[in-house]
């Protein structure tokens, strides 16, 4: 059953329009729905009736229910009037009452659809419903002009007791919403001002941290001072004093007793051990303090490792240490600086034999095609395992029954790694105690040449938190930093006083046209930028290089700051 049809009306008159109106209201009460929906039907019905009943001209009118295209009260008006009034006022109070008001021509008559949608879950109704709702209808009386106006007062009421309802509903929500938008104020209010406090807080740890980090690199620079300054100044006397006992102990000396051969002998060696701490000393306060410069250039490895040997052959003890070298592999050329290779191997050579007694001290050297991979292993002592970390401690020496014959400064393995690192490579050890140490150093095949330090930097940010991170992460690394927050002001800093690095924030105010600037005035066109975003963005221009925020360490910084120096042109570079 697509279609029901309840009751069917031909109207004249103005007495049609109120029985047009009474009928709306008591079909949609009587097919079940609301009092808003009747009113609504009612009201619209009303309206229409008064643009149609024109006249005598009669208005035939059915209401019945439809399933299609959903359940639906739709009545059908026709009239013999020539055109449908739709431009008048009361047309469209209708559209907005109803779900659809569609006019038709047919026969030289006007036929008005309207339609109102069942409200969900209505059920629609079968044979013997249809017949019942039917006959309800059919029973009922016509009303008066009289009883329709009072019907309508009463819906007026029913209106105003509803609209009553619904703003004192909404007053109540207003005052819930304005109750919740105090609390959400005061909750933002609370939250900013910890946040600010957490700020504060960070900014104060950070500008400490950046005041802790001066201090230790001025500790650091007066300890490498020191050293350099008192081992300048004591291996002077050192040399004489150990050059002078071997004079005396030489074959051209006057005679000496047994008592004085060993006096002098003990000058000699303590000289000579003195001597290798002073040497030591610089060459570690050298690597610390970043003067360490490879100077690079192809190795001639047979030649080395042909030093090497000569070197160490006095230090076997009677044959019950043998010092072996591999046969070198036929590979390609190392290029990298062949004396600090050589410090690098003569410290492992020399750490295998102090702390072999019997066995071997084997040097080989192998490649992989982008790297020269030397392994120094022999068959000592070995090292616990709870002193491996701490080899690479300056001054730790292991306990160990050899240490007390065995003189070291505990400098040597630590300075093998610095030189090691310096040279764009690395060391690593492996030791069983009672089995061996097998110390392996890998280097690139073709060492970069070390790019120029950086003196003057232009910080460019506006974040308090990122100034402090990327002060105390740069601190070490460049001689000055400089600092303004808006990328406009960094191009005039810049103008008047190049720097040699920039270091730009791109949520600066005016970043874009900081970069910019830099691109239009010559002076500036090749200075190397390192740029911090927060987050991930791609390189926009040649010599852009960028760092993520969250990913801000000493070595990452360290890492950038080679990475923009790389990238500029080479004769803008300091």
């Amino acid at each position: 059953m697509s279609a029901v049809e309840l009751l069917t009306l031909s109207l004249s008159g103005e007495q049609g329009v109120f029985l047009l109106r009474q009928r709306g209201r008591e079909v949609a009460r009587a097919i079940g729905l609301e009092t808003q929906d009747q009113i609504r039907i009612a009201t619209a019905l009303s309206d229409l009736g008064r643009l149609l009943l024109v006249g005598q001209i009669p208005l035939t009118v059915v209401f019945e229910l439809t399933e299609d295209p959903v359940a639906s009260l739709v009545v059908r008006l026709g009239t013999g009037l020539s055109s449908a009034p739709v431009s008048e006022p009361g047309w469209s109070t209708a559209e907005r009452l109803l779900d659809e008001v569609k006019v038709d021509h047919r026969h030289g008559m006007v036929h008005v659809k309207v339609r109102k949608s069942l409200p969900g879950g209505t059920a629609f109704p079968d044979a013997r419903g249809a017949a019942r709702l039917r006959g309800e209808l059919d029973s009922l009386q016509p009303g008066n002009a009289a009883d329709e106006l009072r019907a309508q007062n009463e819906e007026l009421l029913q209106t105003l007791d509803s609209l009553e309802r619904k703003q004192e509903e909404l007053l109540q929500l207003n005052a819930e919403l304005e109750e919740t938008n105090r609390g959400v104020v005061a909750l933002y209010a609370e939250l900013t001002e910890e946040l600010d406090d957490t700020n504060r807080g960070v900014v104060a740890l950070y500008a400490e941290l950046d005041e802790k980090s001066n201090e230790l690199k001025r500790a650091s620079d007066a300890k490498n001072r020191f050293w350099s300054n008192v081992s300048h100044e004591v291996r002077t006397p050192v040399n004489s004093i150990v050059g002078l006992a071997r004079l005396l102990l030489g074959p051209g000396a006057d005679p000496l007793t047994d008592d004085q051969r060993r006096q002098l002998e003990l000058i000699s060696t303590s000289g000579g051990g003195l001597l290798t701490l002073v040497n030591d000393l610089l060459d570690v306060a050298k690597a610390e303090s970043g003067r360490l410069e490879p100077r690079v250039s192809e190795v001639d490895m047979r030649l080395l490792f042909a030093h090497l040997r000569d070197g160490f052959a006095p230090a076997a003890r009677d044959g019950a240490v043998e010092l072996v070298f591999d046969e070198l592999p036929d590979a390609p050329a190392l290029r990298t600086d062949d004396t600090m290779l050589q410090h690098i191997l003569r410290n492992l050579v020399s750490n295998g034999l102090k702390f072999t007694e019997r066995g071997e001290v084997r040097v080989s050297a192998t490649t992989d095609g982008e790297h020269w991979v030397f392994t120094v292993a022999d068959t000592g002592i070995g090292i616990p395992a709870d002193h491996l970390d701490k080899v690479f401690e300056e001054f730790h020496q292991v306990p160990n029954a050899l240490q007390a014959r065995a003189a070291g400064t505990g400098l040597g393995l630590p300075y093998a790694r610095s030189v090691a690192e310096v040279l764009g490579g690395s060391l690593d050890l492996r030791s069983t105690p009672g089995q061996g140490t097998l110390v392996t150093v890998r280097l690139p095949v073709f060492a970069a040449e070390a790019p120029a330090r950086p003196r003057s930097v232009l910080l460019v940010t506006a974040d308090d938190t990122l100034r402090a991170r990327l002060g105390t992460a740069m601190g070490p690394l460049v001689d000055a930093i400089r600092q303004t927050a808006d990328g406009v002001g960094a191009v005039l800093m810049a103008t008047a006083e190049r720097p040699d690095l920039l270091v730009l924030d791109l949520a600066a105010p005016h970043a874009e046209d900081c970069l910019a600037g830099l691109h239009r005035e010559p002076r500036l066109a090749g200075v190397p930028v390192l740029a911090v975003q927060s987050a991930e963005h791609r390189d926009r221009e040649g010599g852009l290089v960028v760092l993520h925020t969250s990913q801000l360490t000493s070595d990452s910084v360290r890492d950038g700051i080679r990475r923009a120096l790389a990238a500029a042109p080479e004769e803008s570079r300091p």
